[in-house]
Parts: C-alpha cells; structure tokens; sequence
C-alpha cells in the first residue's frame, strides 16, 4: 500500500496542526494505522496507533490527552489532530500501515508500510 503523508508545517507553541495521510489500496480497512515521529538523533518512535475499524486507539504518554487519531476507511485517509504542540512536538511525522497491529503500541522494526515524512516544527 501505498502512504502519502500531508500537513505539517511551522506553528507556534500551543498552536494546532492536522495531519493527514492517504492510501492507495482499497484494502485501507484491513491494516491498522499508525503515527510516528523522529527528531533529529532520535530513534522513530510511535505516537498514535488505530485499529483498522477505528474503535481501538493508542497514544504515547506524551501526547495524550493533545492529540487525537482517526480514520475514515469509505476515504482511504486517517488523520492526526494535534492542539496544545510544544516545541519538543518539533520532528518529522510518518503514517504507517500494519496488517497485524492496531490500537497497542506499535515499534518502527515492525511495520508494514511507510509514508514519506511530513515536517512539523513547533517554536517558542
């Protein structure tokens, strides 16, 4: 399947942003989705995870509570809301498809598919 990631940008701190990202394969509905993010000389680490009915989710505990995953399968798309962003939000955001994983957390070594980055920057 085929990802392609949208929406990041510059925002300032306690500003929102939405991300969003696209697949090709009219399969959507049979993989689970998910978010991660990189910062420069860090690890990618997940940020959100849905399950593919979308009733399932997760979140890293530093982002709870501030941004929310959702996904539209009649659209091929899911989504991430991000509100209250922090400088340390700042990183490069990846969609990512799995057809085992879900709403649990998910570790880059074991994904499927991958979009390309989206860069989001958050300033002081």
């Amino acid at each position: 399947v085929q990802l392609q990631a949208s929406g990041g940008g510059l925002v300032q701190a306690g500003g929102s942003l939405r991300l969003s990202c696209a697949a090709s394969d009219r399969t959507f509905s049979s993989y689970g989705m998910g978010w991660f993010r990189q910062a420069p000389g860090k690890e990618r680490d997940i940020v959100a995870a849905i399950s593919r009915n979308g009733v399932s989710t997760y979140y890293a505990d530093s982002v709870k509570g501030r941004f929310t995953i959702s996904r539209n399968n009649a659209k091929n798309t899911v989504h991430l809301e991000m509100n209250s962003l922090k400088p340390e939000d700042t990183a490069v955001y990846y969609c990512a498809a799995d057809r085992i994983r879900g709403g649990s957390k998910w570790y880059a070594d074991e994904v499927d598919y991958w979009g390309q980055g989206t860069l989001v920057t958050v300033s002081s």
